[in-house]
């Protein structure tokens, strides 16, 4: 293996629902020698910060996974802040870690940056064929450019700098702020919200048509390490590939409704659903082709209705710790 147990790995942005899944799986694959900062000991968007981090620690591997991330809501009313940070945030981490000699890095990104109407399931190759879901365009474009940015760095350096394209993940760590989570999350909040003030409904975003796919963060988090752990034949080849990206996915997906109502089963909101069609749907379909990752011998171990249970669980600690604040 390219990657040994002892190996510095540093992973960008450790509280949010993906960095924290990264975190739990290294450890639990016996990786302790890892490098976390909070945002108040390192500012990501600060190159100046960034190089005197790098510089300082000397990370054999970086996990790429710090964004501003948000749903619908968020990233049609502040595109500017989610081009703006994110843009900042890869470019200062990815040139960085060439400079300081990192052997590894892998680049998280989402499914939203293929074209809003791309062919399903969607490949690796759809990229950059179509125009982009114009609530997220902003987000998906910095993402787009963090792509090219690794292939750049390893076309030209040799660095082993590869991007994966997780889809909708969900899982403990997740934002329940309605004014900025995902659908997923924010299905559960509403549903949990609901049950405690006896509502006879459960209102939910557009039609209830949109077909989206779904992985528990901590299976996310196993694949990518499964990736970070390939030898360099393996690591290689998936550098090679044009454009050099693989989707980390389960290969299904469900509508909106369906995800309502698994949500409001699991949470044990008895009322009805309620489709608020004044407000957007999204992108039609999101499901990802999962074949890199098939052949690699990989699959998701957790089940949609575990994931939303251990899901609400974390929701309700966090509320009652809350509470008892």
């Amino acid at each position: 293996m390219s990657i040994a147990s002892t190996d510095r790995i540093y992973v960008a942005g450790h509280r949010g629902l993906a960095g924290s899944a990264l975190v739990r799986r290294l450890r639990a694959g016996g990786f302790e020698n890892l490098i976390v900062r909070i945002h108040d000991d390192l500012e990501l968007t600060d190159p100046a910060a960034v190089r005197r981090f790098f510089e300082a620690e000397r990370p054999q591997h970086v996990l790429l996974a710090a964004a501003k991330v948000g749903g619908i809501l968020a990233n049609d009313t502040l595109p500017a802040e989610f081009i703006r940070e994110n843009l900042a945030i890869q470019t200062n981490v990815i040139h960085e870690a060439w400079r300081a000699g990192v052997r590894r890095l892998l680049f998280l990104g989402s499914s939203c940056i293929y074209p809003r109407d791309c062919p399903q399931p969607m490949k690796e190759e759809y990229l950059l064929t179509g125009p982009l879901e114009p609530t997220n365009r902003a987000y998906a474009l910095a993402k787009i450019a963090g792509i090219e940015m690794c292939a750049a760095y390893s076309r030209q350096h040799g660095a082993q700098f590869l991007s994966v394209m997780p889809t909708n993940l969900y899982g403990p760590g997740d934002n329940y702020d309605l004014q900025s989570s995902h659908v997923l999350p924010a299905l559960i909040r509403k549903a949990h919200d609901a049950k405690a003030r006896g509502d006879d409904a459960l209102v939910v975003w557009g039609t209830g048509t949109p077909r989206r796919e779904f992985l528990f963060s901590d299976d996310m988090a196993d694949a990518c390490v499964a990736i970070l752990k390939l030898p360099d034949a393996g690591f290689n080849s998936a550098l090679q590939a044009q454009p050099p990206l693989i989707n980390i996915g389960c290969g299904v997906d469900l509508t909106i409704r369906e995800l309502a109502e698994l949500v409001a089963r699991v949470v044990g909101f008895n009322g009805a659903l309620r489709f608020d069609t004044s407000k957007p749907d999204g992108t039609p379909r999101k499901l990802l082709d999962v074949s890199w990752l098939k052949r690699l011998g990989w699959a998701p171990k957790v089940s949609m209705e575990q994931g939303i249970a251990v899901s609400y669980r974390e929701f309700l600690a966090r509320r009652e710790v809350q509470t008892a604040a």
